[in-house]
């Protein structure tokens, strides 16, 4: 009996010790997956939310004077 319960203790110790293994394992392919990732965005020429905010504002005022522009022009060659 006493031999029977030292079995289990070891096979309990051996999957505690896999299971350690295998988190260490997932840990590290996580922080390689992650480096990957971050090195292709880095790589990239994306913008920033700011950026992109900041540039579409501008051509949001650009259109609007577009349009102010273009009814002055209509009002002028309407009065010709």
């Amino acid at each position: 009996m006493q031999a029977r319960g030292k079995i289990f203790d070891d096979i309990s110790q051996l999957m505690t010790n896999a299971m350690g293994v295998a988190q260490g394992a997932r840990e590290e392919a996580e922080t390689a997956m992650k480096s990957m990732v971050d090195r292709w965005l880095a790589d990239r020429d994306f913008v920033t939310r700011e950026e992109f905010d900041a540039v579409r504002a501008m051509a949001q005022k650009a259109r609007e004077e577009n349009e102010a522009l273009r009814a002055r022009l209509d009002a002028l060659d309407a009065k010709d």
